[in-house]
């Protein structure tokens, strides 16, 4: 986040999104400084002893959620999950930072917590993959753990509605 705080004030209330994620915003014990945003409530996953990572989702106050707790959670997933409740529907929120040379164990912990979260009426993960080897046009890879992420998106009927640059990506 450095020295982005008030630009991302300025933007999330000038656009009045109802959720915001965001990755690598690099807070850690050293940076404690908490971007409130007025009418939004803040979730954070802080990077854990290294350089990068850490995750933020900004959620308006009015909408009613709750912060899941999946029993496929694993320590070193950086990421956020919630249920976002209306009237009509419940919506899963997910939010994931893959670090760039994260390994297969971690990889498999998230594809187990992405699984379960698909079990919910209606999914939208949001993130950055880090997953330099996937093209996300023709949905193919050349690493195996990339193909397993693209199979269990495919598994669990997700489909890529916003292509960002490369690394970032939205799914419903």
């Amino acid at each position: 986040m450095g020295s982005k705080p008030e630009e991302l004030e300025a933007t999330v209330l000038l656009e009045s999104y109802d959720l915001v994620a965001i990755t690598e915003t690099w807070w850690d014990e050293f940076h404690v400084w908490t971007v409130a945003i007025d009418g939004y409530r803040l979730f954070r996953r802080d990077k854990q002893g290294r350089r990068s990572g850490g995750i933020d989702l900004y959620i308006k106050k009015q909408i009613a959620f709750e912060e899941l707790s999946l029993k496929n959670s694993h320590e070193q997933v950086e990421s956020l999950w919630v249920r976002v409740r209306d009237n009509k529907r419940n919506l899963v929120v997910g939010v994931y930072y893959r670090l760039p040379d994260q390994g297969e164990p971690i990889d498999e912990a998230f594809l187990l917590q992405l699984q379960e979260a698909s079990h919910s009426q209606a999914l939208i993960l949001l993130g950055d993959f880090n997953r330099s080897d996937i093209c996300w046009k023709s949905t193919t890879a050349s690493c195996r753990q990339s193909r397993r992420l693209l199979e269990c998106i495919e598994d669990n009927f997700l489909s890529q509605v916003v292509a960002l640059p490369e690394g970032m990506s939205y799914w419903a």
